[in-house]
């Protein structure tokens, strides 16, 4: 179970909606912060100096998913993360700063800039030519 001063774990009625890893957090062990029935797996991954990655490919497997998640790396500025339920009501905000990482996996989400900022997204993909998200 992730350190959860390092990384918190934000939920509606039992349901995780957002992942907050802060930019300090740093397992001396390989650590996954998710479930592995997740969309998109985060965790950390930790090798000695000399350690090595042997040389792989990754083998062709279909996957089945619904609904899309979503990770930001705060790259530089600060900002306020708004999260709400699947009901559309706030049920968190929470300041990002440079080097968090967001793993967004349930309900819906908005931010406020506190400064300028720069964010690295990731999302799955491929994007289909259909209505993707509502704003709200």
């Amino acid at each position: 179970m992730p350190d959860n001063k390092l990384v918190e774990i934000i939920s509606d009625m039992g349901k995780p909606l957002t992942y907050i890893i802060r930019h300090e957090t740093a397992p001396e062990l390989t650590t996954f912060l998710t479930p592995p029935e997740f969309k998109q797996q985060v965790g950390f991954v930790v090798y000695p100096a000399g350690g090595e990655v042997k040389r792989h490919l990754h083998l062709p497997l279909e996957r089945r998913l619904i609904g899309t998640s979503e990770v930001l790396i705060v790259r530089q500025g600060s900002c306020l993360m708004d999260i709400y339920n699947d009901d559309r009501k706030l049920v968190a905000t929470r300041e990002l700063r440079t080097g968090d990482v967001i793993l967004m996996v349930g309900g819906g989400h908005g931010f406020r800039m506190l400064e300028d900022t720069i964010f690295l997204e990731v999302k799955q993909g491929p994007f289909l030519p259909v209505k993707e998200k509502e704003h709200f």
